[in-house]
């Protein structure tokens, strides 16, 4: 049984981001019950050269809606980072959601093999859909939703495994 790129990336996707809000709501508890502002959280990040929480939630979602546009061979929809808050990062996540809920298996079919040009290091570079999903969009979502937990767990949140898995 073969699974397809669709299987590999949009259930994925949904379910990660799924698993953050509600991270974050744990979060906004802990923080109302310690009495301070979320926006501590969204300005906090692992080290003083590291993106804060809010960017990690930013990039994630830039990969979501990069990999899923490239794979169907559409334009990336373009949204303007200036999300800071809590609310405003739910609605960024929430934006990515309701993209995923758009794309069919039938958009992604063959898109294994579809050529993927990237510009990295101000270098263009192709790989092919399936090398593109599993040594680029996939690594670099999970990079970026695992330190968004980790920062909100280094600060204090009471999250584990179970809620960063659902």
């Amino acid at each position: 049984m073969s699974v397809s790129v669709y299987e590999m990336t949009v259930p994925v996707f949904t379910r990660m981001l799924t698993n953050l809000l509600a991270i974050m709501d744990k979060a906004e508890l802990n923080a109302a019950e310690r009495k301070f502002d979320t926006m501590v959280l969204s300005d906090a990040r692992l080290a003083p050269d590291m993106i804060p929480f809010r960017g990690q939630v930013m990039i994630a979602t830039d990969h979501v809606k990069g990999c899923v546009s490239r794979l169907a061979g559409v334009p990336l929809p373009s949204w303007p980072d200036t999300e800071k808050s809590f609310a405003e990062l739910r609605e960024r996540i929430q934006k990515a959601l309701d993209l995923l809920a758009t794309v069919t298996p039938e958009q992604l079919a063959g898109s294994e093999t579809r050529s993927i040009v990237l510009t990295l290091g101000g270098k263009e570079i192709t790989l092919v859909g399936l090398d593109y999903v599993t040594q680029r969009a996939m690594p670099n979502f999970f990079f970026h939703v695992t330190t968004a937990y980790n920062i909100l767990r280094l600060n204090g949140v009471p999250i584990g495994k179970r809620d960063y898995i659902g």
